[in-house]
């Protein structure tokens, strides 16, 4: 599209803009094929589609929709619900490219009871609901097992798949199956259990399946009271057992306040691509339906935007008629015959609690699968919360950590590890000899050490971390920084990783002056910086060790230039010390290392010692 093209387009657009009612309404947008492309609503259509064509749009994807744009249409209404029921009706029937859709369910579960003669009653991931009553979606499987095996203890449902009929039966055309003689059956194909008794029982099997268990013990415990009056005793019994059963499942689920009757609840979790909402269904103060969907987002849509449309679909899709809805915020939209209350206290607010740790758990869970697959995208998070948690100005892709070692100021080093992407970046660590520094001063080395490295990397044009870490507190990032941002003139993020009383990490500080980051120390953040705290504690402490061993293993054949390990070795070999090597004339050193090399070691031991006993006599 040319420059004079694209003029024209918005010229046109804007003229349709300018003509916009101020009333509520739904609105469309058109690509140049005239397809739609993106379905809003708006309390105002004037004023909300104008803001899509303000020059200080500054989201992205905002952008690429209006670049889309090639025609608008809208429709009034007379209500902001009339505008989100229309929204709702033209997404589910255009699907639009930029519109957040509801994604399918179908790898959860449902319950489905048939519309048979004899109904069943069986667990199912496809939706006919010209075939029975659905119940569900399950996203937690346990639940909707422990649901069919107490309709089966309770009611015995038949398993078989006949297409049986009230003909069928009196015609006898079945035979009792292993069900019946099991007893997990009544062998309602032959008549031995009524018809009647039969579709009695899969109408209180509905009755739990809705979450009414309440209803269906009262309705029990009547039935065994008059059975016992009347002298039936079997049918009492039996009628006990199934109330026994019901009461022990009802004691299993989740119970808040029977008070709560025919409730929906809703909580919204946003991430950057999708959000997840998850509904809950209370009946009788049971949870009797749970359930989170995923939105997927084409336009960063607000938690404000994507609740309402969610609701409505979500209700709609699971045919929820209750007319209370408990929401973490007050939606913008009201909807006709709801009641939406947002709790701050008591059982209501700990069901949004609920719900709101459900949803969370669902997105963690979706994460951690998602991270399986790809593993570069766990990096890439966590380096993310890393820069939401320090409110970096970009990813940590590159992070320093140094360390000090010494014992009394002997042997002193540094080591400094590289993480990219946070990852051990091994060729790119670094060891040091403190050179300048007198005594144990760890201010002092760590000076040494950052001012060389960065020093260097500032000359060379080497690419700088995006932030650097210091094994210590605030008094090691202050004398950090004053070589990094007072000395050098770089600005380099910098955090530090404190210890308590016991030398283990407590506090992770950042900033200046520094302050204490709010993170949980068993948080995968935490645990990830602690990781590289370890690591670059590790890496100081061998080189350390390593160059207190070579000391402590110094011989002075060491000292003497032109001889190697292995004629070292064997003169030590043929002669067992050094004390003897000292003691041995020149002969005998030529015949065992050569003539060259005997020389070398015979004047290093006698002509050194003479210059010595010289030197002694002139002081």
């Amino acid at each position: 599209m040319t420059i004079e093209e694209n003029e024209k387009r918005l010229a046109h657009l804007k003229a349709i803009v300018s003509t916009l009612p101020n009333k509520p309404g739904s609105y469309q947008y058109y690509d140049e094929h005239g397809t739609i492309i993106y379905v809003g609503k708006a309390k105002n259509l004037k004023n909300r589609v104008s803001s899509y064509f303000h020059k200080e749009v500054d989201r992205f994807k905002t952008k690429v929709l209006v670049s889309k744009i090639f025609d608008i249409s809208y429709t009034v209404v007379n209500t902001e619900e009339d505008a989100l029921l229309l929204e709702n009706n033209l997404i589910k029937k255009y699907k639009p490219k930029y519109n957040i859709l509801l994604k399918d369910g179908k790898t959860y579960p449902s319950i489905c009871v048939t519309r048979e003669y004899l109904p069943r009653i069986f667990s199912t991931r496809v939706i006919n609901k010209k075939f029975g009553t659905y119940y569900g979606p399950y996203s937690h499987l346990g639940t909707m097992y422990g649901l069919l095996d107490i309709i089966k203890k309770l009611y015995k449902p038949r398993t078989c798949r006949y297409p049986i009929t009230d003909e069928s039966i009196k015609q006898r055309k079945y035979k009792p199956c292993l069900e019946y003689h099991i007893h997990n059956c009544g062998a309602p194909c032959t008549g031995r259990q009524s018809a009647e008794e039969y579709r009695k029982n899969i109408e209180q099997a509905r009755e739990i399946l809705k979450g009414n268990t309440r209803e269906v013990q009262k309705m029990l415990y009547g039935q065994m009271q008059e059975a016992a009056e009347e002298l039936r005793f079997e049918d009492a019994e039996e009628l006990k057992r199934k109330y026994m059963l019901l009461d022990s499942f009802c004691s299993k689920s989740e119970v808040v306040s029977h008070t709560i009757n025919n409730v929906d609840v809703f909580t919204i979790t946003n991430d950057e691509k999708i959000a997840y909402i998850n509904y809950m269904h209370v009946t009788n103060g049971s949870i009797n339906q749970a359930f989170t969907f995923e939105f997927k987002k084409k336009l960063e849509e607000t938690e404000e935007e994507i609740l309402p449309l969610g609701i409505v679909q979500i209700r709609e899709r699971l045919g929820s008629t209750s007319r209370e809805i408990i929401v973490p915020f007050e939606p913008d939209t009201q909807l006709d015959g709801i009641t939406f209350t947002v709790p701050q206290r008591g059982d209501k607010k700990t069901l949004l609690d609920l719900s709101a740790m459900n949803g969370k758990q669902y997105k963690f869970d979706r994460l951690k699968q998602s991270e399986k697959l790809n593993p570069e995208q766990k990096s890439v998070r966590l380096m993310k919360e890393i820069q939401d948690a320090l409110k970096l100005p970009r990813m940590p892709y590159r992070i320093e950590c140094f360390d000090n070692s010494n014992i009394s100021g002997t042997d002193a080093v540094a080591g400094c590890v590289v993480f990219e992407k946070l990852k051990p970046c091994k060729k790119d660590y670094r060891k040091y000899n403190i050179k300048t520094v007198v005594g144990p001063d760890d201010y002092a080395s760590m000076q040494e050490v950052v001012r060389r490295r960065y020093s260097r990397m500032k000359e060379e044009g080497s690419p700088l971390p995006d932030l650097i870490i210091t094994d210590g507190g605030k008094g090691q990032m202050e004398v950090v920084r004053q070589v990094v941002e007072d000395e050098l003139g770089l600005h380099i993020p910098i955090a530090g990783l404190a210890k308590d009383n016991r030398h283990r990490t407590s506090e992770l500080l950042y900033g200046h002056p520094p302050v204490v980051v709010g993170m949980k120390t068993d948080s995968e953040i935490f645990r990830l910086m602690t990781r590289i705290q370890d690591e670059v504690h590790r890496y100081a402490i061998s080189f350390h060790r390593d160059k207190r061993s070579r000391h402590a293993l110094h011989s002075e054949l060491d000292d003497i230039k032109g001889i190697g390990p292995k004629t070292k070795d064997l003169l030590l070999k043929e002669l067992k010390s050094v004390k003897k090597i000292k003691e041995t004339d020149l002969q005998v050193l030529t015949n065992i290392i050569g003539t060259s090399k005997g020389e070398t070691v015979w004047r290093f031991f006698h002509e050194n010692g003479d210059a010595e006993k010289q030197e002694n006599n002139v002081l």
